[in-house]
């Protein structure tokens, strides 16, 4: 009987601790994403042609956990199969993040721009769901006086690929 009452209240204290941590998260995400609308993230693999700059890796990583109540639904869904919607915010939360944390990598060392940026994905540990998720692209640093040529130069380059995607 108390093995029951101690299973009930952890699952009441991991829904509720997880719902507050999991808001808290996004109102942190959208503060942050319009502070930083000026860097453009652009997932074309070409950079901008003729334009002067320099190009640097930039890199954001992020590790995020699963609270009890959500991890305990997911064991559920596993046994009769089907869609782990309690894990959907949890991989948005960790792609926001990680490429916030790019953006913000590339405004510090003074890039208004990243192109080709991809994301990688991976489960770490075994009894709670962790997730690393990491975002990482070339951030270009303008020479002055290029700023807006880049901006060109990218807008034809992602519609280069976009025209390749196309016509292919």
């Amino acid at each position: 009987m108390i093995d029951a009452i101690l299973f009930v209240v952890l699952l009441l204290l991991g829904y509720g601790f997880g719902q507050l941590s999991e808001k808290r998260h996004y109102r942190s995400i959208i503060r942050r994403e319009n502070e930083l609308q000026s860097v453009v993230v652009v997932g074309s693999k070409h950079p901008p042609v003729g334009a002067k700059h320099n190009q640097q890796l930039v890199v954001g990583s992020v590790v995020v956990a699963s609270d009890y109540f959500k991890s305990f639904v997911a064991s559920l869904v596993n046994i009769f199969g089907g869609r782990v919607r309690t894990f959907e915010p949890l991989l948005d939360r960790g792609r926001r993040e990680a490429l916030l944390r790019v953006k913000e990598q590339a405004s510090e060392i003074g890039a208004s721009h990243v192109f080709n940026v991809k994301y990688e994905t991976s489960r770490i540990g075994g009894g709670i769901t962790t997730i690393e998720v990491m975002a990482y692209g070339t951030a270009l640093i303008e020479s002055p006086g290029t700023a807006s040529s880049v901006k060109d130069n990218l807008s034809d380059a992602a519609s280069r690929s976009i025209d390749g995607l196309v016509t292919t």
